[in-house]
């Protein structure tokens, strides 16, 4: 699917960051880029189901734009440099809740999931949920299947257990959490290899559980 042209394309668009240049290599772009991710996705529509069919798998929902929202940001370079794809929870916005991504950078490819800025509400239910069920979401994130797939639980972290929890709570390092994620990174070149899909899709088969167990909660309301 994806081919050295691809990676080649991403490290001309890092150094030739302009409309007037992508819109010049837009051909390029469709044929080395949007068209590999599309038959990834497209893929992934049929595999996907079998371990988490609570999620949107499909071109329309899945795939970014590339052209980056600048409006409260002070890098104001128009393009991202990366391509990507999202697989968000069936029922909530795309950007809320929990869900899978994959991720393929002129520097790396990353694959994994999780809730990366959930809205204050959103993070309430879910530490409520984890102190209530903690014991189901240690067993996930500490699976041996999930340990090597992935490492370990991982996001940014509060330094105390959050008001309102005790601080003793058997759960209190996940408590603490401010972001749940989990997923591994690969070298650039991991993207044209033969063991690319299988391997993508293993990473996914283990965080889809940790992904359902945070939306929980979320879905119900």
């Amino acid at each position: 699917m994806i081919t050295p042209k691809t990676l080649s394309f991403l490290r001309s668009l890092k150094r030739n960051n302009k409309r007037e240049w992508f819109h010049a290599n837009r051909e390029r772009f469709d044929a080395d880029c949007r068209a590999p991710m599309v038959a990834i996705v497209e893929r992934l529509a049929i595999d996907m189901p079998a371990f988490a069919p609570e999620l949107l798998v499909g071109p329309k929902e899945s795939l970014f734009r590339q052209f980056r929202d600048t409006r409260f940001s002070e890098d104001k370079t128009p393009l991202k440099t990366n391509i990507a794809a999202s697989f968000p929870w069936r029922g909530l916005h795309r950007h809320e809740g929990a869900g899978l991504y994959i991720e393929v950078a002129p520097r790396w490819v990353w694959v994994g999931g999780g809730m990366y800025a959930p809205q204050t509400a959103q993070l309430a239910a879910v530490r409520e949920h984890v102190a209530g069920n903690h014991e189901r979401l240690r067993s996930i994130v500490e699976s041996p299947g999930f340990r090597k797939a992935v490492g370990k639980l991982e996001g940014t972290k509060l330094q105390r257990v959050p008001r309102g929890f005790d601080k003793s709570h058997p759960a209190a390092e996940y408590l603490r959490h401010r972001q749940f994620l989990a997923g591994r990174e690969f070298p650039p070149e991991f993207a044209y290899h033969a063991k690319f899909y299988p391997g993508i899709l293993d990473v996914m088969r283990q965080v889809a559980p940790m992904v359902r167990f945070l939306n929980e909660p979320l879905a119900r309301n």
